[in-house]
């Protein structure tokens, strides 16, 4: 069986608060897009996850597709399988790759082996697998709270409008991201700001760590700029991560400069 686990971008990410517990509350849309892996499950004899594509850092054990086979592997009666993923979205790009990954796992072993889990007992064990999987488990937009991984529905249809996606070959962690911070609460809510025109985004939806990393990597705000002189209605960082990408009226003919950029477009 095969599934297609598809990115996503965040239109607008504020950051609230430090929690507690280390993580930090957010605000944020997530919208998902066309840009995704390939990811296949075969019975076998004994388990065995093998990858293509993009090399995938880390040790092979903390893969989140291992680790879904294993939470329901817990759980439930499950044969071997091989887990084969073709990485095609870049890592530490802020669209949520190696999320849904593991959320488009536990679908894909919950279709084939019928293990019957509704859309509910799917977002839960997916939020054991990290702040923003559960997303995935629905995959249509969502407006996001806490860590990222309680959900409200959001009237927000952008069909229609294009999307183009600039990857600058830049890894950025989440603990990076994250070390340059400064939660503040805003005078508005991010889902009433989304209420209102697409061109006037720009002025009042901000994802927040453009302020911290922009300095830091310079390509990224010329990147921004750049896709604004395209003729972007709106642009924005996606998620923690380097990816830009700009929502256009119509497609878009790539400048040279994007030629050793990994980018994707497609309709939203």
């Amino acid at each position: 069986m095969l599934t297609f686990p598809s990115a996503k971008i965040n239109l607008g990410l504020r950051i609230i608060e430090k929690r507690p517990d280390g993580f930090h509350s957010l605000q944020s849309c997530f919208y998902p897009v066309g840009w995704s892996d390939v990811l296949e499950v075969i019975p076998t004899s004994t388990f065995k996850f093998s990858s293509s594509g993009l090399p995938i850092p880390g040790a092979p054990e903390t893969n989140l597709c291992i680790r879904a086979y294993k939470l329901l592997a817990a759980d439930f009666n499950l044969p071997p399988v091989q887990l084969h993923l073709h990485k095609l979205v870049p890592i530490g790009a802020g669209l949520g790759g190696g999320s849904a990954d593991a959320a488009f796992t536990l679908k894909l072993l919950n279709d084939r082996f019928n293990l019957t889990l509704d859309v509910a007992s799917l977002e839960n064990y997916a939020r054991r697998l990290g702040s923003d999987c559960a997303f995935f488990v629905q995959n249509r937009p969502r407006y996001c709270l806490e860590k990222g991984e309680v959900f409200e529905d959001i009237a927000l249809d952008l069909g229609g409008y294009y999307l183009l996606l600039v990857y600058p070959n830049i890894a950025i962690s989440t603990a990076e991201a994250y070390a340059a911070i400064h939660p503040r609460r805003p005078e508005t809510e991010l889902c009433a700001d989304l209420k209102s025109p697409i061109n006037t985004w720009c002025s009042t939806i901000l994802n927040d760590f453009e302020n911290s990393l922009f300095p830091k990597y310079p390509v990224l705000s010329s990147i921004k700029q750049q896709l604004y002189k395209m003729g972007a209605v709106y642009a924005s960082m996606s998620g923690s991560g380097s990816t830009l990408y700009g929502i256009f009226n119509a497609s878009v003919n790539l400048p040279n400069q994007f030629g050793h950029y990994r980018v994707w477009q497609g309709r939203l």
